[in-house]
């Protein structure tokens, strides 16, 4: 087991920016980075040596995680972040913070990121491109079956939802889709790439 220095709990913000997070790391601190993301986008691209940890299995996985440890959680953004924060806090852990602005900021920031080459799309991209190949189906149809207007609509209220709510079914649903799911040597908690 690796020993790491002492750590004082007291100098851990709520949330670390992209470049302090990077000089702690530098210097050793025995930080844990837990990603919450999927596995297909854990394996897109991910900080090392984040862990990964979906915000869905978190609360029944939550003991994989040394307490005794300051825990760092990463998603894209720091929206997902955030909930898992409030998990582990509800939890008992002492001592949890997130990235400020996700692996977005950390790629902004020009610091070094772990990518899959063989990684599936990200899910945002996979429901751009599901989203536009609906409503072109729809508008297509609907020159020869005018009733098929009715799949675009459906869309655009999908989106219209998804923005409101912060919650993208189809998403949900992608994220199960085979080529989404974790692959022999990613996914569980490293990627060996």
């Amino acid at each position: 087991m690796t020993k790491f220095p002492p750590v004082d709990n007291t100098q851990i913000p709520a949330a670390l920016k992209p470049a302090d997070l990077h000089r702690r790391l530098l210097s050793g601190e025995g930080l844990q980075l837990v990603d919450v993301r999927e596995p297909a986008e854990f394996a897109g691209m991910r900080i090392d040596p984040a862990v990964l940890l979906p915000l869905a299995e978190l609360e029944r996985r939550a003991g994989e995680l040394d307490r005794a440890r300051p825990v760092v959680c990463i998603c894209r953004s720091g929206h997902r972040s955030g909930q898992a924060v409030e998990k582990l806090v509800a939890l008992g852990f002492p001592t949890v913070c997130l990235l400020e602005g996700g692996l977005m900021a950390w790629e902004q920031s020009g610091l070094p990121l772990k990518r899959d080459p063989k990684a599936p799309w990200a899910l945002d991209r996979q429901v751009r491109l599901v989203t536009g190949l609906l409503v072109l189906l729809g508008l297509s149809v609907s020159l020869v079956w005018p009733p098929a207007r009715a799949l675009t609509w459906f869309v655009g209220c999908g989106l219209v939802f998804a923005a409101i709510t912060d919650w993208c079914g189809l998403a949900f649903l992608l994220a199960k889709a085979p080529w989404n799911k974790a692959r022999t040597g990613c996914g569980t908690t490293k990627c060996s790439t």
